[in-house]
């Protein structure tokens, strides 16, 4: 697992408002059992989102957004459909996470 890889969300409850997980953990930490993620879910009105917090991406032609404030943990054996990665997004997933965290 790479961070930034994103990953369907399998869960069928939850699939519906968010289709997706994009994992933050650093590959470091490659023996936990776990994977710390950020939801992503479609972005119908992106005006809605606060966009230091909620950037917006396009993913298979359509818009998501990231849900930073909703940061989670899952089994690492729930990632188990890779849809590609989030890896040019890295400066705003960062950026997200650090408005989260540290409020810069």
């Amino acid at each position: 697992m790479k961070q930034f890889d994103l990953y369907e969300n399998t869960d069928p409850d939850s699939r519906g408002t968010y289709p997706f997980f994009v994992d933050v953990q650093t590959g470091l930490l490659e023996q936990l059992n776990s994977r710390v993620v950020i939801p992503i879910a479609p972005a119908t009105n992106a005006k809605l989102f606060p966009a230091n917090l909620c950037p917006i991406f396009e993913i298979d032609n359509k818009q998501y957004a990231l849900l930073t404030h909703q940061i989670t943990t899952v089994s690492a054996s729930f990632l188990a459909r890779r849809q590609g990665s989030l890896l040019l997004n890295r400066e705003q997933i960062i950026a997200a996470l650090d408005f989260l965290l540290m409020g810069i």
